[in-house]
């Protein structure tokens, strides 16, 4: 009796927590909009005009000449530089299109629709 009484309380605790996944899962595919495939990397960035060019070519090398084919978007929001880091990226978001440069409220949009973002 006392083996029936323990595994019931262990039965019902996974069934439990089965039902909280399965929960959270519903709520991620019905409530947020990140459906797309593929990965976004969102670099926030202040006053990085003798970095950001290296970073970037580093993680664009490892998308265009790697094996890195499931990152779909590099996202940089300034974050008000002062000097010329805006400019840099914005240069390199002319010669990849897989680089966008934006503000950190423009940020926060694209997170929060995700879906749209080809349309941007």
């Amino acid at each position: 009796m006392e083996n029936f009484i323990i595994n019931s309380i262990l039965w019902t605790f996974a069934l439990y927590g089965l039902f909280e996944l399965i929960k959270q899962i519903i709520y991620m595919c019905t409530y947020t909009n990140m459906k797309e495939d593929g990965i976004y990397i969102i670099i926030a960035v202040r006053n990085q005009e003798e970095r950001i060019e290296g970073f970037l070519r580093s993680i664009l090398f490892k998308i265009l000449y790697g094996k890195e084919e499931y990152i779909k978007d590099v996202i940089v929001s300034d974050l008000n530089s002062t000097d010329r880091t805006k400019e840099i990226v914005d240069k390199m978001s002319t010669d990849y299109e897989c680089v966008r440069i934006t503000n950190w409220k423009e940020c926060k949009d694209i997170i929060d629709n995700i879906n749209d973002i080809d349309k941007i």
